[in-house]
């Protein structure tokens, strides 16, 4: 232990190294603003992030954006789950210089089926209550899907739209 307490010191990556040996996993049921569920979303806490696994059902299709939001709450038109989650205060989009928000997450290509199961690590991310990038801070956080898809530059929500799913990170 003193060996990865010392390890721990002198390494930038030491926060990863502190989660537990167990995994840590979280989920969200993504609805519309009908309440009809659309989706479903499993995060799994890695050494390097969270894996983020999406299965989505009867979704609208088209290109759309996906973002994890700053507040646990999904209430229609869901503008209550705040902004993005943006625990280092940086712009929007994996487009800008100074780093992106930690829950920028790539564009979804829903088809027309609506149907689509996809997997997605975000490194910049945490489930480790504590931690300043934890999705389980004081007022927890949401997935949204957007109406439109992000175009990855645009600060502070990349121009994607309305809100058109919504749901709750739990444990």
């Amino acid at each position: 232990m003193a060996i990865r307490r010392l390890f721990c010191a002198a390494s930038v990556i030491c926060g990863l190294m502190a989660v537990p040996a167990h995994a840590q996993t979280a989920r969200a049921s993504l609805k519309d603003a009908t309440g009809k569920e659309v989706g479903q979303v499993q995060l799994t806490q890695t050494p390097h992030g969270v894996l983020l696994k999406m299965t989505l059902k009867g979704a609208p299709a088209g290109e759309r954006a996906f973002h994890i939001h700053a507040v646990g709450k999904c209430e229609p038109p869901f503008t209550s789950a705040g902004p993005h989650f943006n625990p280092g205060s940086h712009k929007h989009g994996m487009e800008a210089k100074e780093g992106s928000h930690a829950g920028d997450m790539p564009n979804l290509h829903i088809p027309a089926s609506g149907d689509l199961v996809i997997e997605i690590a975000n490194p910049m991310i945490s489930l480790v209550k504590g931690q300043p990038n934890s999705l389980f801070d004081a007022d927890g956080s949401a997935i949204i899907i957007h109406a439109g898809p992000d175009d990855y530059k645009t600060d502070p929500t990349g121009n994607a739209g309305d809100r058109v799913a919504c749901g709750v990170v739990t444990e």
